[in-house]
């Protein structure tokens, strides 16, 4: 296999890598929905555990981003990648194999890996990557996640019915195998199992890194936004289509995938789109996409999945727009690592957030106009935060 590796260019070799680690850092948590009843019925978990199924790997990405990124630092990238794939495939092995407390463990190893290799990706894009190849890495990157989790929602509850839930959760092993056999002899042993400290970078002006830390408040505000707005759609949108449009449960659950599909679409579309227009320009797209979401739905719901496609290729390019930003004006590998971890660690703690408060006013309201006008304030921040963000840091290109 070495043999046949090294005659392929090694950037191809470390996007196909990126694409295999990406799978495996959403569809093992996306995994448990489908399942949740089995889960419920066998474990006897409660509502709020059946909850913190699916909330501990988002609260694992905010409150563990300081220390994935210590960790990218300290230990190197390509070390951190192994520890994501080794952590993912030690986690899902665990949750499959006891009770109770063991799928809770076992969900939590999960969260941290993949709060690892939220940091970590994005630096060996950044590194291996020429400036002008990096928005088209990060875009596989991003839909290569939406792919990880659309196929692992598909396919989870008819592997269920044949082989039971503990080995329909513990297939997702199968794609941590498969990341870490490319990636061993991609980056070679030594630098995927020994750490490597990445060294810092001194040589930065007084007025560039107040520059950068601007830069950094308005890309979390953005992210947040745009977290936020994801999760709460992710998590109401088929109870909204089922109250106000009378679908059923599987009607409502097909109809709300397409806000996952097309995310795959903003992934792949952003990179293409940059090459002819301006950074800010695409950002300023992704929000007109974004806002359709809430006022389409409070406005004409019946044009449900026309709302619901273009608000999945904005959640797909949002995030997109946002991690390339991170990794073309960081000053270093170190400061990628930095700004990366309080982008996502503060954003994702609006994420863990956003079903709960949803879900909350909902109740409260007793409809879904108030519900979805919070869900276009949280897009609106995404909007105006993002695009400053990116304009700003254009002119400074």
């Amino acid at each position: 296999m070495s043999r046949l590796l090294s005659r392929i260019p090694r950037s191809w070799l470390i996007l196909a890598c990126i694409g295999l680690i990406a799978l495996n850092m959403r569809g093992p948590f996306v995994a448990v929905a489908p399942v949740v009843d089995s889960l419920q019925q066998d474990l006897g978990f409660s509502p709020v555990e059946l909850g913190l199924l699916t909330g501990i790997p988002v609260l694992c990405f905010s409150l563990a981003s300081p220390l994935a990124s210590l960790a990218g630092r300290r230990l190197g990238a390509e070390f951190a990648v192994m520890l994501t794939l080794l952590g993912v495939l030690a986690g899902v092995v665990i949750r499959s194999s006891g009770g109770g407390a063991l799928v809770m463990a076992g969900t939590v190893i999960i969260g941290v890996a993949i709060t690892i290799g939220n940091i970590a990706v994005p630096l060996i894009i950044r590194r291996d990557f020429a400036p002008r190849r990096q928005a088209t890495a990060m875009g596989v990157y991003t839909a290569a996640l939406n792919v990880g989790s659309f196929l692992t929602s598909v396919a989870t509850a008819p592997l269920a019915e044949l082989v039971g839930w503990r080995l329909s959760l513990a297939a997702s092993a199968l794609l941590a195998l498969a990341a870490i056999l490319f990636w061993v002899p991609t980056v070679g042993a030594r630098r995927a199992f020994v750490p490597a400290a990445v060294p810092s970078s001194t040589a930065s002006g007084a007025g560039r890194v107040a520059g950068v830390g601007w830069l950094t408040v308005g890309l979390t505000l953005g992210f947040a936004g745009q977290a936020f707005s994801y999760y709460g759609v992710t998590a109401w949108l088929p109870s909204f289509l089922s109250d106000e449009l009378a679908m059923g449960t599987a009607e409502a659950g097909a109809g709300s995938s397409l806000f996952q599909i097309f995310a795959i679409v903003g992934g792949l579309g952003v990179p293409l789109l940059a090459r002819f227009a301006s950074t800010t320009a695409v950002a300023v797209t992704l929000c007109a996409l974004w806002l359709t979401v809430p006022v389409g739905l409070l406005l004409a719901p019946s044009w449900w999945w026309m709302w619901s496609s273009m608000g999945g290729v904005a959640q797909g390019g949002g995030i997109t727009v946002i991690f390339i930003a991170i990794i073309k004006f960081a000053q270093s590998q170190a400061a990628a690592g930095k700004m990366s971890a309080v982008v996502q660690g503060v954003g994702y703690c609006f994420a863990a957030l956003a079903p709960t408060i949803v879900g909350f006013v909902h109740s409260v309201t007793d409809g879904w106009t108030v519900p979805l006008l919070v869900i276009l304030g949280s897009v609106l921040t995404f909007c105006v935060s993002t695009t400053l963000s990116v304009r700003w840091a254009a002119r400074q290109g």
